[in-house]
């Protein structure tokens, strides 16, 4: 099977969906590679190195493939070139832009959204989301401490003791405890919380302190291990609370996320301009309409003296890291999926259902069908 690894079009992309070593490992696997010049340079992957792996550089990629390889959704211009009866493994956020699945049934693609992957043992190693998700925890720290006009670390110096920075970390999921490991290796004191109680355990075995609310969390995380959208009253009291929290932070750090809806609103306009001048918040969920009232995706923001930071795509700022991540993900799925070198699609199989959202011209995922259905 040719597989297709263009450069990727979107703007302030720096990743590619497949590196030097994964290339070796599927042409090991009978798959011929066609790597567009270029699309691997500011990931530090040069064309020569690609080619030492045995793919073969070409402006045109698409033409023939079976398979399109991307980090982002494709263009409509991809689409088109990939021809009906090919396959597309990428990100394409399935439950915010449902529309995009309808444009692949129609154009006869069979799509995988790597957002749709089982959280099960067997994906563990495809799972796209949790090692993006470590770059950019990581890296939300590091921005954060850029912009923060103190140090993070307790020091003891001839001219006194300076205190450490206050780090308030909100979800602990993948992005969460990276960011949290991150900011206590810098020496903060770090506090975390999470409406999943199963997540204490995890925020203080990597040294921060899990901070308590007088909420009722008991069903706040569903089957598939992510957070459940709660009511509004819920996310009220909240607010309240963490208000508290913030006005004691040097550094916010939110991650809270709910596919297929809008981020929950964790830090309001009051709660912002409580906190202290120079403090610094890092938006995660800026893609989804932000936890922090002021946020705009890919904007800063000074609010009082406040820095509301709305990044979009952080994992893209450390792309050789997470270039190489997601290529290892992307060979793992390819492999489930053709293990002699060609497709073998086993619909009954949980991964392959899951991630499958178009095929033969259908939108094969229920949820995306009725959100077409009813934005008819």
């Amino acid at each position: 099977m040719i597989v297709a690894v263009p450069k990727e079009v979107a703007v302030a992309e720096r990743r590619v969906a497949l590196v030097a070593a994964g290339v070796k490992a599927l042409v090991a696997a009978g798959h011929e590679l066609r790597v567009e010049a270029g699309a691997g340079l500011a990931a530090g992957v040069s064309d020569a190195d690609y080619e030492a792996a045995g793919a073969r550089i070409s402006a045109t990629p698409l033409e023939g493939a079976g398979l399109l390889l991307k980090v982002q959704a494709p263009s409509a211009q991809e689409i088109a070139a990939l021809g009906s009866g090919a396959a597309l493994i990428s990100l394409l956020q399935p439950l915010d832009k449902p529309e995009r699945a309808g444009e692949l049934a129609r154009a006869g693609i069979s799509a995988f959204a790597l957002e749709l992957l089982p959280r099960i043992t067997r994906a563990q190693t495809m799972d796209v989301l949790s090692s993006q998700a470590t770059v950019a925890g990581y890296r939300a720290v590091l921005l954060a401490a850029s912009r923060l006009p103190r140090m993070l670390p307790m020091l003891v110096t001839a001219a006194g003791t300076i205190s450490p920075a206050r780090v308030f970390v909100i979800g602990a999921g993948v992005a969460g405890l990276q960011a949290i490991a991150t900011a206590r290796r810098l020496g903060a004191v770090v506090d975390a919380y999470d409406t999943r109680a199963a997540a204490a355990e995890q925020i203080e075995s990597i040294g921060a302190r899990f901070l308590t609310l007088d909420l009722e969390t008991a069903d706040a995380e569903d089957a598939g291990g992510y957070a459940k959208e709660q009511d509004e009253a819920f996310y009220t009291r909240q607010r309240q609370q963490m208000g508290e929290q913030a006005r004691r932070s040097d550094i916010i750090i939110t991650t809270a996320l709910v596919p297929g809806r809008r981020a929950p609103l964790l830090i309001d306009e009051a709660g912002l301009r409580a906190m202290r001048p120079g403090s610094v918040v890092v938006d995660l969920a800026a893609a989804n309409g932000g936890n922090c009232a002021l946020t705009r995706a890919d904007e800063e923001l000074n609010v009082d003296g406040v820095q509301v930071l709305g990044p979009t795509n952080l994992a893209s700022d450390l792309p050789a890291n997470a270039s190489a991540m997601f290529s290892r993900n992307v060979v793992a799925l390819l492999q489930h999926l053709a293990p002699e070198g060609r497709l073998a699609l086993d619909l009954a199989d949980e991964i392959t259902d899951a991630a499958l959202v178009t095929h033969e011209g259908v939108v094969r995922n229920p949820a995306l069908r009725a959100a077409l259905e009813g934005g008819a």
